[in-house]
């Protein structure tokens, strides 16, 4: 809260010893504190005023008035799936479902495969409050087969929580494989796996893509698994159970008038609440069944969750809730988070809880229809009240799935379970909970002034509604023996307590008192020297060991907390010695730690221990014993230049200490206090019960236990978010104690002392109740002074950007204010204000250590309506009493800055002193006189004093006025004759006017000065202010926007060291060996080249022409690559090799940042060290014969054909160069009111309203100003500036390619093109848009002509395409191409690695490398270049080594400096004075933002630009980096047999078992094409003969090892979307039914870059080439051509196993498009080049004799006398038949005698 610690002198606990000094000095401190101290010990700067408690009896107030909790914010998940493998089942055609909560997204279906490519982007938006968030599930589904009319079948799901994604680093899991399990069946094991990357962005997080690993890492499944660090691959199935058994203290629902309703219908008055348990988990959820009518339920249930383990669900969600007809309501929610209550180390537990209470919070217990905070009870935001407590227990037990008797189904189950023991949970005892309102100040004026009450309740004790219905009698809580126990008990405690009337168990309310006015905004409650106090007592179990252990670890934390916010204001306040307070601060934890192990070991209190509190303990003493023994081992290590690595590893050992500390089991319930005016309740706070716990054991008491603790109340729920929550309700001095009752006797000790107590008048008998309130003797008068001198960067409050701040002080029930200052956001107060006979009750020693806080708020001053909240501080003053001299080292009290917070955020900091002196005996006369400077009249108003106002010197300060950019309009007029006015401390100096804005935005006059007085320490200097002014007609001024500069520091002045320059005379020869050596070495070559030595050393160069000529191969050099081909070879060639190295650049830093942990570095100490390179500059340089360090393990040693590369940046250029600001500035300019949101830079960017680019440089005025002998004195500082005027400027926009956009249309798709703007120009690369891509190749140039400085900001956007509609944006970039233009960076065109002048590497620069250096020498005054024999060059004292010949197309060398002019400009940065680094030939990549979703990346494009003024040499043409096409190839696949295919039919007839066989085949997504061979019927043997070819053309890129497949996506698709799938092709093998559905046999996937080789027999074809791939040897079909051999034919059986199902003989052949058409070929065996027809058996070409065969078989063999049987009775039906037919014709003929 408190900023810079100048605090000259703290009070020390031994009178006036001062504990904090400046530390100039620190030998001479050691001495000054009596010698042997240690320095460590010394706190050189300590946090905040109001930290530094003496007589420990005020504890420190809390700043932050706004819960956090429970605020929407924006969150955004983006899910990419990349492709299933592995999936169970046979021929499926999957989808992948991606869930998360409620919203569903499908990717599209992929058929007849069981390993799809899908490679889809969605992404989810979300504007919801962290917790709601982060408890979401993300569910991975793969669904089989649906389609429009069935929903398909579940394969298999996944689930996490968003929380757990959130958690890891960067908040992303990337190229993963997710495990699939079938949630119905949990004994069947992996159901296959999808591969994705998931990520969650919050509003301002940004995301690191990680770079592309090789495709091999990721393929390996096991290593890549979709888990958190530490979660084991194997996950087991397990049963969580959570028993619920009671719940007591339910609120009095509905006990108004529905009650008496439902009275008169039904004549009785029942409880009115039907309570049930609902308990939510992974996505599932369970409910226990409902108790009708009755405020203490007791279920005795226990819910079953079936869920893997370890769970990636993490938080368990508890309510319970009230089941109504109509709709059921919460009435309170608990989550039990698991990673709390287990722990996965190698003595870890699995989860487990209780059996233990848990405390719910919520809304307050007041009934109301309409309850305004139902959403507390839901466990959004912080409960205001207590709501219930409910018993609960959990275990966790792991199941062995493959024991018969388990349920495979994962349902929830509902069982009941036993009682439990009263005792289970621990003795209940009787707490005594004792609170007195010191003071009561600042009461919201809104309130009203009907009269106050304040009321404290401790769970459902001391709440006024429920007070009829809480048991009176003490033994009630314990059932029936326990009663006799408690009585007992009180029996036995001390006689002194002997309290048996049952009618005081508590008064927890204050008396109602009328408010009185303190000023304008506040009222007090005029308590005076009586102050009212509250007591409750209240019977829980005792678990109040659990507590303790929580405070010793609470308070080793917060002492940590404290000296770590120490060391780093340190680093801020640039003071000595950091690292002696940092082994301070880790001496101080360590022996924290080893005492909280000496206070763990002694607890022996076993009763009502859970196993939880067991494993905790163990866990805790673990923990806390290494971090001490990581502290002390670390505190050794400590050294000047380690210590904010240090520093970061002490703050991990703080996130474990505060995780530590939170105890998952409650015990007593949270404290609330209400203030309530005339009956309704205004505003709460809530003290956790173990902060105000007394013990005996220091340690273990809670932090405000016995003390006055300054409670700021807040509104309640959702009202007190933002600017409403932010006024303070009421501020309370309040003292709380709570404890056992039989620990009672020193509750009112920590009380300031004089005081007597009022009782109750009960009579002689009651000598021992507690006060009611207390009445002080003692009162001490105090006169404060208060310092106000500055306030800077504070928030903007009007629509000007400006505010007119005041500040208003409070103490005690007083409050004064400053002066308004109008329109500015650094007021400048110096004002002195005086509080006069300030009361202060209590002794005068103790207020003299200790005095109440100060209150500082800061408001801006409206004309109309009432001043608007700016931002608040705390402060304490320094105490002088009436017998102590004013004088050093206490007095005067020095100026510090103070935090000011508005809401949760800071809102700029205020510069100011307090003192309180004792007005003794003699009145006034003795207090110090007030001596203002005597120059100043400002009327009644003082200024502050001498003594305490900073002393002040002369500074000149020169402004640098360049121009102003991207004015936007005031008040819808454009801006036209602008003029920036610049003021400092009251003095300030105005630029010229620009007349014509449009036509010229820059100043005429570049530098002008001005003289002020600032303070010498150059901490406390006023900011500067930059304003803009438009002069408008009739000598009008509006203004268009302000700057504050609030730190000058970094614009000082400092003449060069005489020293500093010294560089050695002799000469040093630098080599730069032109070898490519990969990146990841040079990050340990560390060389030191003594400044006397001379060391020259030859080049190393493999190529003397800076061209790959062929190198001989050394033998045993495994060179797969062919050698590289000069004309093969393009710029993406280039870029691919770049990539590479980045990302082995990026993976080497990694493990050398993991290693540099673990060793301390050696201090380099002798001689220049020359640093390692950055990656990108591709020379090393070593000194020969030097002592080298280690290198890192070659981990990557696969031989990189040798290319040129550039620089790829994962991040903008301007980020790595300090925005091009090494002598122009930007300054933004900022206009309307400031954001009230959580982070105010996010919302700052809407405020923009153009930009002022200058400089600043401040220096103290003195006469020996160094003077060069050209020196400009109408430049002052800014020399060698160049000027200002217009010029024209040819710009160069490549535009490589975009990645991961955001999708743009309903199909999760974008349609992205190229926009781009500079000044008056627009291009729309419209007709060129990539249909449905997300990442899509642009490969593109674009040259735009720009004048600066009219056009200096480039935007490129890129759009979505619509048919119809407009074109949506998708994300833009801005770049200022001015400041790099004028950058010493030289930012116009990257300088190559190597010169070359043609080839993929030619030089692009019109200026040449000798051009380059001859001008950057002149401009830098420097001697050289001087181009010697022996490819030389000397710049300065430097000397620089590299080849002298160039080959020009033709192969013809020749003389050239090029290559020496270039290595002296690769490496610049080595010269001295005037060095920088040149910016290398690079590509940048971009964040797209988008204006709507500020802070929220929508992908990015990777570009770079070049710029050339017109008035030089025309530069080339443009590269060309056009995408590269797809090469057409053609695939022929000959099958030529099968066999040990299983068989699969069985013979109708025969019984045998045979096979129709055939193969199928396609390549990976073309399936559309998919080629059958003809079917070999009837194989017995599982052999089947084809020679039968397939012929697959396609296109595919050689780099990315891709095929390009172009395709609509649907019937009504405008246009054709182009995939890119890795080259796979997929056979399959077939049983061929007339009459059924074919059968799937097996099949198996080459991927055609690396497959195994095939067997040459039949026999040595195995299983293993398939499930055994690493071992076999690879071979790749576009290395080969041509290829022969035998592969097995695989499919997954019921055990989902892996086997066998047959095996096919193949021949593949690869060629080009070209020589496929010099060679056509027939598919199937036609012709061209048919092949034979194969030879089957007889019996497979006579196959329509088949059935005459089986037939007589059947007849004559199997079934003779059957068949005989049949054909007679055939025959009698027959002759039966033909009988009756005839018979009625023939009687008929009969009958007429015919």
């Amino acid at each position: 809260m408190k900023r810079s610690k100048h605090r000259g002198h703290k009070e020390d606990r031994n009178g006036d010893e001062p504990a904090i000094l400046e530390t100039e000095n620190l030998d001479h401190q050691a001495m000054f504190l009596g010698g042997g101290l240690d320095v460590d010990a010394i706190s050189l700067a300590s946090v905040t005023a109001v930290t530094t408690n003496v007589s420990n009896k005020r504890s420190k107030p809390d700043i932050k008035m706004e819960p956090s909790s429970g605020r929407p914010v924006d969150y955004q998940v983006s899910v990419s799936v990349i492709e299933a493998r592995q999936l169970v089942g046979l021929n499926m055609d999957p989808m992948v479902c991606v869930e998360i909560g409620d919203e569903k997204k499908y990717t599209s279906m992929k058929e007849s495969t069981n390993c799809p490519y899908y490679n889809e982007y969605f992404v989810f938006d979300f504007h919801v409050p962290p917790d709601v968030m982060f408890d979401k599930i993300l569910k991975l589904s793969v669904i089989h087969s649906k389609n429009l009319l069935r929903s398909g079948t579940l394969v298999g799901t996944f689930k996490m929580d968003v929380g757990t994604i959130y958690s890891q680093s960067d908040h992303q899991f990337y190229h993963k494989w997710a495990l699939l399990s079938d949630p119905d069946d949990i004994s069947a094991g992996c159901k296959g796996y999808v591969k994705c990357d998931i990520a969650v962005v919050a509003k301002g997080d940004t995301l690191k893509t990680p770079h592309k690993a090789n495709e091999t890492d990721e393929d390996e499944i096991d290593g890549n698994l979709l888990l958190p660090e530490g979660v084991p691959a194997e996950r087991q199935w397990a049963r969580y159970y959570l028993k619920i058994y009671r719940a007591e203290g339910l609120p009095r629902m509905n006990t108004s008038i529905m009650a008496n309703v439902k009275k008169a219908f039904i004549g009785e008055n029942k409880d009115l609440v039907d309570p049930y348990v609902q308990v939510q988990f992974a996505g599932q959820k369970g409910k226990t069944s409902v108790q009708k009518s009755c405020y203490e339920p007791i279920w005795n249930e226990q819910i079953v969750f079936t869920e893997m383990f370890p769970p990636l669900c993490t938080r368990m969600k508890i309510q319970i809730r009230d089941s109504d007809k109509v709709n059921d309501v919460a009435i309170g929610t608990h989550f039990l988070d698991l990673r709390k209550i287990s722990n996965d180390g190698d003595k870890g537990f699995l989860p487990t809880l209780g059996p233990a209470w848990v405390n719910m919070y919520g809304s307050t217990r007041t009934y109301t229809l309409m309850d305004e905070y139902q959403e507390l009870n839901e466990g959004l935001g912080e409960g205001v009240s207590f709501r219930a407590r409910l018993l609960i227990s959990l275990g966790v037990e792991i199941l062995d799935t493959s024991s018969p008797e388990i349920t495979s189904s994962t349902e929830v189950q509902v069982e009941g379970v036993a009682n439990i023991s009263e005792t289970a949970t621990g003795k209940v005892d009787e707490f005594f909970l004792f609170g007195s309102f010191l003071e009561a100040t600042m009461i919201d004026r809104k309130i009203g002034d009907k009269p106050i009450n304040f009321e404290v309740t401790i769970g459902y004790y001391g709440n006024e509604i429920d007070g009829a219905a809480m048991p009176k009698t003490k033994g009630k809580k314990g059932g029936g023996d326990g009663g006799e126990e408690e009585t007992e008990l009180i029996q036995n405690s001390s006689d002194e307590e002997m309290d048996d009337d049952s009618d005081l168990n508590s008064v927890a309310t204050t008396p109602p008192m009328k408010p009185v006015i303190t000023d304008r905004n506040y009222f007090h409650l005029p308590y005076f020297e009586r102050k009212p106090c509250i007591f409750i007592k209240s019977w829980w179990q005792d678990q109040r060991r659990r507590l303790y252990n929580a405070n010793v670890i609470d308070n080793i934390a917060d002492k940590l907390e404290d000296g770590l916010n120490d060391v780093q204001e340190i680093f801020k306040t640039e003071k000595a010695y950091p690292e002696r307070r940092l082994r301070g601060v880790l001496e101080e934890l360590s022996q924290g730690c080893s005492h909280f192990i000496f206070l763990a070991n002694n607890d022996q209190n076993q009763m009502g221990r859970t196993k939880l509190d067991k494993e905790r303990l163990k866990l805790c003493l673990s923990e806390v014993e290494t971090i001490g023994q990581q502290a002390k081992s670390m505190r050794s290590q400590v050294k000047k230049s380690t210590v904010r690595d240090k520093l970061k590893l002490a703050h991990n050992f703080l996130a474990k200490l505060r995780f530590l500390a939170d105890e998952p089991q409650h015990s007593v319930p949270d404290v609330f206090i209400w203030m309530i005016s005339n009956g309704k309740r205004i505003a709460y706070a809530r003290v956790p019960s173990k902060d105000i716990l007394f013990s005996s054991t220091e340690q273990e008491r809670g932090k405000d236990c016995g003390k006055v603790k300054t409670i700021f109340l807040r509104i309640p729920g959702k009202k007190g978010f933002g600017p409403a929550g932010w006024t303070v309700q009421s501020k309370i001095e309040i003292y709380l104690w709570l404890g056992l009752n039989r620990q009672r006797k020193d509750y009112l000790s920590g009380l300031p002392n004089g005081f007597e107590e009022n009782k109750l008048s009960k009579g002689p008998g009651m000598p021992f109740s507690p006060p009611i309130s207390l009445t002080y003797m003692m009162k001490q008068i105090f006169q404060l002074r208060v310092h106000m001198y500055q306030a800077r960067s504070l928030f903007a409050a009007d629509s000007t950007g400006l505010s007119d701040p005041f500040a208003r002080v409070f103490f005690s029930t007083q409050s004064q204010v400053t002066e308004v200052l109008a329109e500015t956001l650094c007021p400048t107060w110096d004002q002195l204000l005086v509080f006069e006979n300030v009361e202060l009750f209590g002794e005068a020693s103790e207020l003299r250590d200790d005095p109440p806080i100060i209150v500082i708020e800061i408001y801006d001053q409206d004309t109309v309506g009432k001043a608007d909240f700016m931002g608040r501080t705390f402060a304490k003053p320094v105490v002088k009493m009436a017998d102590e001299h004013y004088g050093p080292p206490r007095f005067p009290p020095q100026l510090e800055y103070y935090q000011i917070y508005r809401g949760n955020c800071c809102a700029g900091e205020m510069l100011a002193a307090f003192e309180l002196l004792q007005i003794g005996p003699n009145g006034k006369a003795d207090l110090p006189p007030i001596d203002g400077p005597t120059d100043i009249d400002r009327g009644p108003l003082l200024p502050v004093p001498l003594g305490i106002r900073p002393v002040l010197s002369k500074y000149r300060i020169e402004v640098l006025f360049w121009g102003l950019r991207d004015l936007k309009r005031v008040n819808l007029a454009q801006v036209d004759r602008p003029r920036v006015d610049i003021e400092c401390a009251g003095k300030g100096v105005q630029s010229a006017l620009i007349p014509n804005y449009k036509k010229n935005p820059n100043f005429s006059t570049l530098v002008k000065w001005f003289e002020v007085d600032l303070p010498e320490n150059e901490l406390l200097h006023p900011p500067l202010n930059i304003r803009v002014v438009d002069c408008r007609a009739f000598g009008r001024f509006t203004l268009v926007g302000s700057n504050a500069v609030t730190s000058l520091r970094k614009f000082i002045f400092r003449p060069a060291d005489k020293q500093g320059n010294s560089f050695s005379t002799t000469e040093e020869i630098i080599v730069v060996g032109m070898e490519n050596e990969p990146a990841y070495k040079k990050m340990e070559t560390v060389v030191k080249l003594d400044s006397s030595s001379d060391a020259v050393v030859k080049i190393e160069d493999d190529d003397k022409d800076g061209k790959g000529k062929k190198r001989k191969r050394k033998k045993g050099d495994d060179f797969d690559e062919e050698e590289l081909d000069e004309s093969m070879l393009d710029w993406w060639s280039k870029y691919f090799a770049s990539i590479e190295t980045l990302t082995e650049a990026l993976k080497a830093q990694d493990a050398a940042l993991s290693d540099s942990e673990e060793k301390d570095e050696a201090d380099v100490t002798d001689g220049r060290d020359i640093k390692p390179d950055d990656f990108p500059v591709k020379g090393t340089k070593k000194g020969k014969g030097k002592k080298e360090k280690k290198k890192t393990p070659d981990s990557f040693e696969r031989k990189k054909p040798k290319l040129d590369e550039l620089k790829v940046y994962p991040k903008e250029l301007e980020s790595e160069f300090d925005n091009f600001e090494d002598w122009l500035h930007s300054f933004n300019l900022f206009r309307g009111k400031g954001g009230d949101d959580d982070d105010q830079n996010v919302t700052d960017e809407d405020r923009i309203v153009g930009k002022f680019k200058g400089s600043l440089c401040m220096y103290k005025v003195s006469d020996d100003m160094p003077r060069d002998a050209n020196f400009d004195s109408s430049m002052g500082m800014f020399q060698n500036i160049p000027h200002n005027d217009p010029i024209n400027i040819l710009v160069r926009i490549y535009v490589i390619r975009a990645t991961d956009l955001h999708p743009a249309d309903i199909n999760g798709k974008a349609d992205p093109y190229i926009a781009i703007k500079l000044g008056k120009t627009e291009i729309k690369d419209k007709e060129n848009y990539i249909s449905k891509q997300l990442n899509p190749l642009f490969g593109k140039c674009f040259d735009v002509e720009a004048t600066f400085p009219m056009d200096s900001t480039l935007t490129i956007s890129i759009y979505d395409w619509d048919l119809v509609g407009t074109d949506d944006l998708i994300g833009e970039t801005k770049l200022d191409l001015e400041n790099r233009f004028y950058s010493k960076h030289r930012a116009t065109c990257g300088i190559t690695n190597n010169y070359a002048i043609h080839g993929y590497n030619v030089w692009r620069d019109p200026m040449k490398p000798t051009q380059i250096l001859a001008k950057l020498c002149k401009e830098g005054k420097l001697d050289g270049p001087h181009y010697g024999p022996a490819g030389r060059v000397k710049v300065e004292n430097r000397v620089f080594m590299a080849p002298t010949e160039i080959e020009d197309e033709n192969g013809l060398k020749k003389q050239t400096d090029e290559h020496l002019a270039l290595s002296v400009l690769n490496h610049w940065e080595e010269m001295p004075r005037v060095g920088c680094k040149l910016i290398p030939e690079h590509v940048e990549t971009r964040p797209l933002l988008h204006p709507d979703k500020p802070g929220i990346e929508q992908g990015r494009i990777e570009m770079w630009v070049d710029m050339f003024p017109k008035d030089m040499t025309a530069p080339g043409p443009a590269l060309d980096i056009s995408p590269r096409k797809p090469k057409k190839f053609e695939l022929r696949v000959i099958i030529w047999n099968t066999d040990e295919v299983v068989l699969e039919d069985d013979d109708i007839f025969t019984g045998e078992k045979s096979s129709d066989i055939f193969v199928r085949g396609w390549l990976k997504g073309q399936q559309e094409d998919k080629q059958d061979t003809d079917v070999h019927y009837h194989s017995i043997t599982g052999e089947g003969n084809f020679n039968w070819r397939f012929v697959y053309p396609f296109d595919y890129l050689m780099a990315e090892e891709k095929i390009v497949i172009s395709k609509k996506e649907s019937m009504f698709a405008w246009d054709e979307t182009e995939y890119k799938i890795p080259a796979r092709l997929n056979l399959q093998v077939w049983d061929a039914d007339h009459f059924s559905a074919d059968d799937f046999l097996g099949a198996i996937e080459l991927d055609l870059n690396r497959f195994p080789r095939g067997a040459k027999t039949a026999k040595q074809c195995t299983i293993e080439m398939v499930t055994n791939e690493a071992e076999m040897p690879m071979v790749s079909i576009f290395k080969q051509k041509r290829i022969k051999g035998w592969w097995p034919f695989v499919a997954r059986n019921e055990d989902d196993e892996f086997e066998l199902t047959g095996k096919v003989e193949a021949e593949l052949h690869l060629l080009t498009a070209e020589e496929a058409e010099r060679n056509p070929v027939g598919e199937g065996r036609n012709e061209p080049e048919p092949l034979e027809k194969p030879n089957r058996p007889d019996i497979a070409l006579l196959w329509f004799l088949i059935p005459f065969k089986a037939a007589k078989h059947l007849v004559c063999d199997q079934y003779r006398w059957l068949t005989i049987k049949i054909v007679t009775a055939l025959l009698l039906l027959a002759i039966l038949a033909l009988f009756l037919y005839n018979m009625p014709g023939y009687l008929v003929k009969k009958m007429l005698g015919a």
